[in-house]
Order: structure tokens, then sequence, then C-alpha cells
């Protein structure tokens, strides 16, 4: 009877273990779940200046379209523009892994597979839609 112990970590390294250790999708969705739900709380009063230069006023919605073009003050609209669509990213990548989370919590459906098959359909849909309306920020088409 000769059968292989499986090592078992107690205590992470974090200069040895962690550079080795091979994270599940569902573990990424997890993790960038957190990330965008910070960043979607840090950068929440540019999203309430958005949506206030853009509602308020017809000349408040030229100055709006304005900075992404020019910038304001001192910052580019390039850098406006990448802001924005890291926001974007984050509100995709947060709706959808939520979105996931309530289809499994609603199904009851926790199998390894389909755990592992949500979290690919989560992180590819996420980045194609940030890319698709990237394309638009930049003027792509």
């Amino acid at each position: 009877m000769n059968t292989k112990t499986r090592p078992q970590f107690t205590n992470l390294n974090v200069f040895r273990d962690l550079t080795t250790y091979r994270l599940p999708a569902a573990g990424f969705v997890s993790i960038l779940h957190r990330i965008s739900g910070l960043l979607l709380f840090l950068l929440l009063p540019l999203l309430v200046w958005f949506f206030d230069k853009s509602l308020t006023s017809e000349i408040s919605y030229d100055e709006f379209r304005v900075a992404f073009v020019a910038g304001i003050g001192f910052v580019p609209g390039w850098l406006i523009k990448l802001v924005s669509l890291g926001l974007i990213w984050a509100y995709l990548h947060h709706f959808l892994a939520g979105a996931r989370h309530l289809w499994m919590d609603v199904t009851h459906s926790v199998s390894k597979a389909q755990g592992q098959s949500s979290a690919v359909v989560v992180l590819t849909l996420s980045l194609i839609l940030t890319a698709l309306l990237g394309a638009k920020l930049f003027g792509l088409y």
C-alpha cells in the first residue's frame, strides 16, 4: 500500500508559496468582485459628479463632454477616459459577479464544475463588454 500524502499548508509563506499557488477562476472572480466593489466605493464622488454634470443643464453637459477631450485643470482628457474605463470594468464585473452569486443562491447549484464554468463566463463577459464600451469611449466607433 503505497499512498502518496498530499501536502498540507497550514501557514502560507508569502514569498515561497503564493508565487506558485494556482488560484481557480472562481477565486479570481471572488477577489476581483471585492476589488471592483472597493473601486466603486472609493470613486463614488467621481460617479456622482459625472452624473450631476451630465444631467444638470445643457451647459454642464457640454462641460462634461469637454472634460473627456480637453481634460479638467491639470488632469488630461485621456486620464479621465482611463479612469472611466476602470469604472466601467468595475461596474460590469461587480454586477455580473453579483448576478452569478445570486443565481447560485437561487438555484442551489454549488458544484465545482458549475462554479468554474460560471466564473469563466463572468470573467470573459466582463472583459468583452468592457472592451466594447471602451472602444466607444475612446472613439473607435
